[in-house]
């Protein structure tokens, strides 16, 4: 699975790259304050899902579900997106970029690993260099939007210091500072404005108020019939 990035640095310039995925992992119930983990269980519990066995908890995902085309198309009128902070390799480096955990909550209450392997991941295609950011971090901010009616509205908006750090989220899985190469982790998400529903097009960003720039992706789904 090949990758295409358009890598900004902080100074502005743009160096397009490629990266191959043979691992994708999606970290979830990863919020850094409990407090918030426990309310982003509840409103899945809404829906039916139950609770994680432990948190973080990670998904393996099939490399072939990464997807950075502006429309996707999903079986049913049952998932949603959820905005992401991406992190991935590139020669020896930590890079950071934003995906869509695109999920089936129908299936989610019966599988939440079967619920997210069987939507495709869209992957935003602009990227920043991790060294850029690093030392302002928990200034970054997640936000979505989801268009109802017509209207887009709000759906996400949150800082990622409500969520562990990624480098925490690394070592805790692959026991090492490192993320491997060949390798994409998303770093969890921040909760919905309202509830968790679906809608016919997604919009995400990741926010720097401190450069002042964004990485920004949206999508348009298209729900097939669910023939039984």
């Amino acid at each position: 699975m090949q990758l295409q990035f358009e890598l900004l640095a902080a100074d502005g310039r743009i160096e397009s790259i490629q990266i191959g995925v043979d691992y994708c992992i999606v970290a979830g119930w990863a919020g850094r304050d409990r407090a918030a983990i426990e309310h982003h269980i509840l409103e899945l519990a809404e829906l039916g899902v139950p609770r994680p066995s432990d948190v973080p908890l990670y998904y393996r995902i099939a490399t072939n579900q990464l997807v950075q085309s502006e429309r996707v198309q999903v079986v049913g009128p049952h998932s949603s997106g959820e905005a992401e902070v991406l992190v991935f390799q590139h020669n020896g480096e930590l890079c950071v970029g934003l995906a869509s955990d695109h999920t089936d909550r129908a299936l989610e209450a019966h599988s939440v690993a079967l619920s997210k392997q069987v939507c495709v991941k869209p992957v935003a295609t602009t990227a920043w260099r991790f060294s850029d950011v690093a030392a302002h971090w928990d200034e970054l901010i997640l936000r979505a939007w989801i268009t109802e009616d017509g209207q887009e509205v709000a759906y996400q908006d949150g800082a990622v210091a409500s969520l562990l750090h990624p480098l925490d989220l690394i070592k805790k899985h692959f026991q090492q500072d490192q993320l491997p190469e060949k390798t994409v982790m998303t770093c969890g998400t921040v909760a919905t404005i309202g509830t968790i529903r679906p809608a016919s097009q997604f919009t995400m960003e990741l926010f720097d108020p401190r450069l002042n720039r964004r990485i920004r992706h949206t999508y348009e789904i298209e729900f097939l019939p669910e023939i039984a």
